[in-house]
């Protein structure tokens, strides 16, 4: 009886010892879990307000940029700030407490950089005010040159207009003048030579016994048409209307009207003013004429200057 006592002691005894460790046991893990709650709300709470005071800094970074570049300042240092930013801001995700506390440097740093531009802006500011306040002036004086301007283009066509209807005028004059110089061929005949020498006029000559033509004219008195050299083309046109030439005798090219011409025969003479006597002699190498009605056509200066003809049977 007495033995069944002393187990029944040292059962609560052992119970008792149980309960004591139990409780220990579950006070420290009680403690443990509520220090581990602790510290994660602290983190949350740092990450918090990291995350706010680095997208505070990113709206002010995106107005500064915006405010200097109305400015004309330059951005590209802020520009990469900002893309530095976006990095922190993701590596921030990944941050535990020791690395958290090391953006409060980086915070920092960024916030001197948003105050040396503000400084940066209010002296793009006064800069600004100083070329609004020149450029203002110059706007001024734009408008005061675009009114003289105005004034002197409508001179300006006036006068344009005025040397135009001259120039024109002038021209006209100069044509006239031209006309009125112009060499006049007067009393046309053409004449056969023959091997000897002999000259012949006839109403019609024999085609086979051309040698040498030669057709002669006098040059009309002018006052107005200069005392110089002229070089007189002369053009016989066959009954067809083909041109008689031969440049082994002399015939050549030259500019009628824009237009290139084939003569048969040219003259320098040298006008005197005095009713002159010309004779232009064409040898056409003994080929003979075919029998037609012939047509001769004399030019100097640009201008027809005479026109006769004779008839070969």
């Amino acid at each position: 009886m007495e033995t069944s006592n002393n187990t029944s002691k040292i059962a609560l005894i052992v119970l008792a010892v149980l309960t004591a460790v139990l409780g220990v046991l579950y006070f420290r893990s009680n403690q443990l879990t509520q220090e581990q709650a602790v510290n994660i709300e602290e983190k949350a709470t740092e990450l918090a307000n990291t995350r706010m005071k680095l997208d505070s800094i990113s709206t002010q970074l995106d107005a500064k940029i915006e405010e200097i570049k109305a400015l004309g300042g330059q951005v590209s240092d802020l520009e990469a700030l900002k893309l530095q930013l976006e990095q922190d801001k993701s590596s921030l995700k990944k941050a535990n407490h020791a690395t958290i506390a090391s953006y409060d440097a980086k915070i920092k740093e960024y916030d001197l950089v948003l105050t040396k531009k503000d400084a940066d802006i209010v002296e793009l500011k006064k800069q600004n005010g100083i070329l609004t306040e020149n450029n203002q002036v110059l706007t001024t004086q734009n408008q005061t040159l675009n009114t003289e301007n105005s004034g002197l283009k409508t001179e300006n066509k006036t006068l344009v207009d005025t040397l135009s209807e001259v120039t024109a005028k002038n021209k006209e004059l100069a044509r006239k003048v031209s006309i009125a110089a112009a060499l006049k061929a007067q009393s046309l005949r053409v004449l056969s030579v023959n091997s000897k020498g002999k000259e012949a006029e006839k109403s019609r000559f024999n085609g086979k016994k051309i040698e040498k033509l030669k057709i002669t004219f006098n040059l009309a008195s002018n006052p107005i048409t200069k005392l110089e050299n002229k070089t007189i083309f002369v053009r016989v046109l066959d009954a067809d209307g083909a041109i008689v030439s031969d440049e082994a005798a002399g015939s050549g090219k030259f500019t009628q009207d824009g237009k290139e011409m084939v003569y048969t025969a040219k003259q320098v003479v040298t006008y005197s003013n005095n009713n002159q006597a010309v004779d232009v002699f064409y040898s056409r190498g003994g080929v003979a004429y075919k029998p037609g009605k012939y047509t001769i056509e004399l030019y100097s200066e640009g201008f027809a200057i005479g026109t006769g003809g004779f008839e070969v049977k």
